[in-house]
């Protein structure tokens, strides 16, 4: 059987029962809930032919063995931190996964160009991921210049041999530096 933790899945799943309940039902051995993961997750024959051969039979042993697998899917169904990304305290206010999901269904539907099918059959870390590969296009191509790659101002050549002659450092702006206070002094 091949469970896929696609977007529809991740928003399926996340509204019916958020993520504590989904891990919960896998320590817990949650019938109910795991056959929701494994329909949700899975072609409809697919799960058919897996939770056909549940009744009648010991289910501690079907436990032991989608356990492991599922709860890797749910886990798949958070998108991944992107690894290049740089660490930051975050001073916002957390979002709902339910925003999460939305804004990943337009960010691929809108700035990818993929259809809806394609979104919501695509996993949450396919779509960060394909969105941070198109802002990078976007940067090599010159369309978008991002905040922590701005080239550095050009050193006024005149200011830097001053510096020099002075002993300081020639990359120093001392005006930069001049207006800087004469701002924070005149409280603007």
């Amino acid at each position: 059987m091949t469970l896929r933790p696609s977007l529809r899945a991740a928003a399926t799943l996340e509204a019916c029962h958020g993520f504590p309940a989904l891990f919960r039902a896998l320590d817990d051995m949650n019938l109910t809930i795991i056959s929701e993961i494994i329909l949700t997750a899975s072609s409809p024959q697919d799960a058919a032919a897996c939770l056909a051969g549940i009744p009648g039979r010991p289910l501690f042993p079907f436990f032991m063995a989608v356990r492991q697998p599922l709860g890797n899917l749910v886990s798949m169904l958070m998108p991944a931190p992107d690894p290049e990304a740089k660490r930051t305290i975050s001073t916002g206010k957390p979002m709902p996964w339910a925003e999460v999901y939305s804004m990943l269904f337009d960010s691929a539907t809108g700035w990818l160009g993929w259809t809806p099918e394609t979104a919501w059959n695509a996993t949450p870390t396919e779509i960060t991921r394909a969105m941070s590969a198109h802002f990078d296009r976007l940067v090599t191509t010159g369309v978008l210049v991002r905040d922590d790659k701005r080239p550095a101002r050009e050193a006024d050549p005149e200011q830097a041999a001053r510096n020099e002659a002075e002993g300081l450092d020639p990359e120093f702006d001392r005006a930069g530096l001049r207006a800087l206070k004469a701002k924070m002094a005149g409280g603007a």
